[in-house]
């Protein structure tokens, strides 16, 4: 027939099929895990591009500081590398016992780090967690955690110019991402480097406990997460949110944003693989059922391959996941519950500004 031969899908997904995997998991022992690990966590930083020889000053400053209903939010900016810096606020609970835990949290596409934070367009704090990113970092606070969210680049106040005069929500992913491939480079491996930056001046902060510190993310920010965890082991737990699956599955066969490839990953790992260098460390995953980009059915395939990793560290305990009746949002029904079982909590509730998700009613958000 004519059309044999012609469909671009089919054409891939049978070069998925060639694709040999060099460091594939096969490992059976703990020792023969940890072995793979470093193998695949040196290729994995090489094909992202590597990061800087040498850390440049953070030389912080807390541009703003407010107290909010039952926490503080100081608005914060950072050096992560000569020429860039990253913004974010770090918000504390009130009745924190210090040194306690805390969270890193990373928005995924939309406004920014201003939507999980309850900053509404007009700068005013809104009433209720909404949106698909559901205000995460307000709940990693409500359910006891010190958060230090940061603008992810190419989102709100890290976008270039066109971006900004394209409204809120327009970002700078694709043409960044772009100069980042051109360089030999991805913005998978620029983000993670503002993460384990944001790590670095969360062990400055006499309120934290630096070997209790999580990462946690929505889709772009799941992405970010999940990388950052891998390569990073000071992060001691991971909550990846509407992102984990398949390469195959997803960003392979769906249409997604360039901020989502490192070149050649195939010929050396699956999704699945990359999340096991998080082992033996606790990580969470949660997917909605409707969630068109990261399809449920692939992340549950995801999910079995990665308990055979943790198995081999005799940690599949350290692992969960909760798979929601919703689409492309942030849940946090169990996964708030696995942090503070395995992070330790400081004082849960503090903040009671707790609402229903406005794209998914079916789940309250507090654990």
């Amino acid at each position: 027939m004519i059309e044999d031969g012609l469909d671009s899908l089919e054409f891939s997904l049978r070069r998925y099929d060639e694709a040999e995997r060099r460091l594939r998991f096969d490992a059976r022992t703990a020792g023969g895990a940890r072995t793979w690990q470093s193998r695949l966590r040196r290729q994995l930083v090489r094909l992202m591009g590597g990061f800087p020889a040498r850390k440049c000053d953070l030389a912080p400053e807390v541009l703003d500081r407010r107290r909010m209903d039952g926490y503080t939010r100081e608005k914060i900016a950072l050096w992560s590398r000569p020429g860039l810096r990253v913004i974010g606020y770090f918000l504390l609970p009130g009745k924190f016992r210090a040194p306690g835990p805390a969270m890193i949290c990373l928005p995924g596409h939309g406004r920014g780090v201003d939507d999980i934070i309850g900053i509404e367009e007009d700068g005013t704090q809104r009433a209720q967690w909404g949106g698909y990113q559901n205000d995460f970092a307000l709940q990693a606070v409500a359910n006891g955690f010190a958060a230090l969210a940061i603008e992810q680049l190419g989102f709100g106040y890290r976008r270039d110019r066109k971006a900004r005069e394209g409204g809120s929500g327009a970002s700078s992913c694709q043409p960044a991402a772009g100069a980042a491939l051109l360089l030999g480079e991805t913005m998978i491996g620029w983000r993670v480097y503002d993460a384990m930056r944001a790590l670095d001046y969360l062990l400055t902060r006499p309120e934290v406990d630096g070997s209790r510190v999580g990462c946690v993310g929505i889709s772009g920010g799941g992405t970010t997460t999940l990388h950052a965890a891998a390569v990073d082991p000071r992060i001691a737990f991971a909550f990846v949110s509407g992102y984990f699956n398949t390469i195959r599955d997803s960003i392979f066969s769906i249409s997604h944003c360039m901020d989502n490839y490192i070149p050649g990953m195939l010929r050396y790992a699956e999704m699945w693989e990359i999340a096991g260098l998080i082992a033996p460390r606790p990580c969470f995953v949660e997917s909605g059922t409707k969630d068109e980009i990261f399809p449920v059915a692939a992340t549950r395939r995801a999910f079995e391959e990665l308990q055979k990793i943790y198995r081999a560290f005799g940690a599949e305990d350290r692992l969960g996941l909760h798979i929601f009746r919703g689409e492309h949002a942030f849940n946090g029904k169990h996964g708030w519950k696995f942090a503070r079982k395995h992070l330790g909590g400081g004082v849960v509730g503090a903040t009671r500004r707790v609402a229903r998700s406005r794209r998914n009613r079916g789940d309250p958000q507090m654990s």
